[in-house]
């Protein structure tokens, strides 16, 4: 994505981004259910979230869905869940114009509620070399301390 396409994402100004919206996790859900913040992140074992994340990109989603089961420690597959944001998003400052230009994982956060309308069913992970290499390279971030996620 050029940067001159890309409009920032912010409180103020998110009704131009249209879904469907997607959340990755291990945890099992129904529709109706909804995600909050102040619970703890998939990511970092000691913290708890202010955010809740999501994308519009499904490959982005199933990330998410994979990297949760895998640093739990569970050989589960995990889930990916189509949600609706129910307050204003921002795009996720954990990945906008870090390595490329804008937002091109189409991540985002809210500080309110998602409502889950369904589940992703048959979704394509990543093959297990990809998804270790993935695991290395945040193992790495990690003990360079370089692990800091903006909440």
């Amino acid at each position: 994505m050029d940067n001159e396409e890309w409009t920032p994402v912010t409180f103020e100004q998110c009704d131009h981004i249209a879904g469907p919206f997607y959340h990755g996790t291990k945890s099992v859900l129904k529709p109706g259910d909804e995600l909050v913040p102040g619970y703890g992140s998939n990511f970092q074992e000691t913290r708890v979230s202010n955010n809740i994340y999501f994308t519009a990109l499904l490959d982005t989603a199933a990330w998410g869905a994979e990297l949760a089961t895998a640093l739990a420690g569970s050989d589960e597959r995990g889930h990916i869940y189509i949600v609706e944001s129910l307050g204003p998003f921002e795009d996720d400052p954990n990945v906008t114009n870090k390595r490329f230009p804008g937002n091109p994982t189409r991540s985002y956060r809210t500080r309110e509620p998602l409502r889950v309308i369904g589940e992703v069913e048959g979704w394509e992970g990543h093959s297990p070399e990809v998804l270790q290499q993935m695991l290395d390279h945040l193992t790495q971030r990690r003990e360079q301390g370089l692990d800091v996620i903006e909440d």
